[in-house]
């Protein structure tokens, strides 16, 4: 059995169904490899888009042992119903909260995530910087200290997203970055290969990578900053959150109930996957019980800070129109496909910087310059109309064609508990149908479903900055 299939049950229950994937967007960069999820096991039927539209595999795990947080044991203290994800156990939701109980706390109040299944690495040296700049298309050298930038691993030739990343500039040559769970193993690959290549010819010393065994976590919500910000330890514009926009990060300690300070200081980033204002915290395991005292610290008031599952997690970075790696985006998507074009940094687009040379460049400048040229598909975001809403791997169809062929697939989709139960879905449509306003068809149980093509994201983001 799947490692996935769990998951699917608990998620198919509350009524979500979009953390896993079960088939994925068409190939729009050439790409021969078959996206999988975790490790190939059984094989779905490729989902056809007609014949202007090329194929794709899918492929979906083996039975394997789950994995469990620094955070496992809180999580069944406190009532958490645990599901396979990722290759972890993992909260799905807790006993005191429903799904849209706690999807709509984190929009009022905040929420508290366990997100240490993420993979959390550190890359430094002489080398960091352009091996960097070669495997993903940011402009990480424009970057300051302690600040922050979503990025995309890209596959060489194709320029494929193997994953999507955020990646903080620590130092002139040093940099933190976090990967997803889901693409463990392939990422690792993937670093290692494009590591030893640049060490044969720049030497064993251009470049020291370390994966961090730190806790993980993600406290989300309107009322974040005022949750942290009494708990920072010290004082000075250092301590002070207002000061910390979005996309930076400090080093810093919290005060314990004695007043004394955490064992070891803290990576507290503004950053987060829900659209509202919030921190990811990295926690040193070296004390191994500080990401406990940390959660509960953060967690003393009940009023103020609840713990939230992947439930929430999924429908709330949904509404907020981003994407998750295996649903929405695979290596079979470029950025621009993926209309993730502007992770593509201005000056890597520019041939006089200089700075044009990174993975997959040569197919993705000239889609970026002539998407309708150059793209067969685009990701766009849709309202459905009332009833069943569009799951993902739902077949989008061409509402003016009466054969109606297939011009897409659903990659994402579920009631909106932020906007009163309407039904979003963001999914891939071929090239011209992708215009704000379209009308298209989507097949929900054998019924053709009217879908307009919207604008993203669905929910305002709160993200803040000073």
């Amino acid at each position: 059995m799947s490692t996935l299939q769990p998951l699917r049950r608990g998620i198919s229950l509350l009524g979500i169904r979009s953390l896993t994937s079960q088939s994925a967007p068409v190939v729009s960069n050439g790409s021969r490899q078959a996206f999988r999820l975790r490790s190939a096991a059984t094989r779905r039927p490729v989902v056809s888009f007609g014949p202007a539209l090329p194929q794709l595999q899918v492929r979906f795990a083996s039975s394997e042992a789950a994995g469990k947080t620094q955070l496992y044991d809180l999580h069944v203290a406190r009532g958490a119903r645990m599901v396979p994800f990722a290759g972890f156990s993992m909260p799905l939701q807790y006993s005191d909260l429903s799904h849209l109980e706690s999807h709509n706390w984190t929009r009022e109040k905040a929420s508290l995530f366990d997100v240490s299944h993420m993979v959390q690495h550190r890359l430094s040296g002489p080398g960091a910087m352009d091996l960097l700049m070669k495997v993903t298309p940011s402009s990480l050298d424009k970057l300051h200290a302690n600040q922050s930038t979503l990025s995309c691993l890209l596959e060489d030739g194709t320029g494929g997203i193997i994953d999507d990343c955020v990646i903080t500039r620590q130092g002139e040559d040093s940099f933190y970055f976090v990967t997803n769970a889901g693409r463990r193993q392939e990422d690792l690959a993937f670093l290692q290969t494009e590591i030893d290549a640049y060490r044969s010819t720049n030497g064993a010393d251009s470049i020291k990578w370390e994966i961090i065994n730190n806790a993980l976590i993600a406290l989300q919500g309107p009322l974040a900053a005022s949750v942290l910000q009494p708990l920072i330890h010290g004082s000075g514009p250092e301590a002070d959150l207002t000061t910390l926009g979005f996309g930076n990060s400090r080093t810093l300690y919290l005060t314990l109930p004695d007043g004394s300070r955490t064992a070891e200081p803290l990576l507290i980033s503004r950053t987060g996957y829900t659209g509202e204002d919030g921190f990811e915290i990295s926690i040193p395991t070296t004390t191994p019980t500080l990401p406990q005292q940390v959660v509960d610290l953060l967690l003393v008031n009940p009023d103020q800070v609840r713990l939230a599952g992947l439930a929430a997690r999924d429908s709330l970075r949904l509404e907020a129109g981003m994407c998750l790696y295996g649903s929405d985006i695979t290596t079979a998507q470029t950025p621009p496909a993926a209309s993730l074009g502007w992770v593509v940094s201005k000056d890597r687009r520019d041939p006089a910087t200089g700075n044009t040379n990174f993975n997959g460049s040569s197919v993705i400048l000239p889609q970026i310059a002539s998407p309708a040229k150059t793209l067969s598909q685009r990701r766009v975001g849709f309202t459905v109309e009332k009833g069943s809403p569009a799951r993902e791997g739902a077949i989008i169809v061409d509402l003016n064609d009466e054969s109606r062929t297939q011009i897409g697939v659903i990659t994402s989709g579920l009631p909106s508990p932020s906007l009163g139960g309407t039904n979003i879905a963001m999914g891939y449509v071929k090239q011209g149908m992708n215009k704000k306003g379209t009308e298209v068809g989507v097949l929900v149980r054998n019924k053709v479903r009217k879908a307009t093509v919207v604008g993203m994201p669905w929910v305002e983001t709160k993200f803040y900055r000073p």
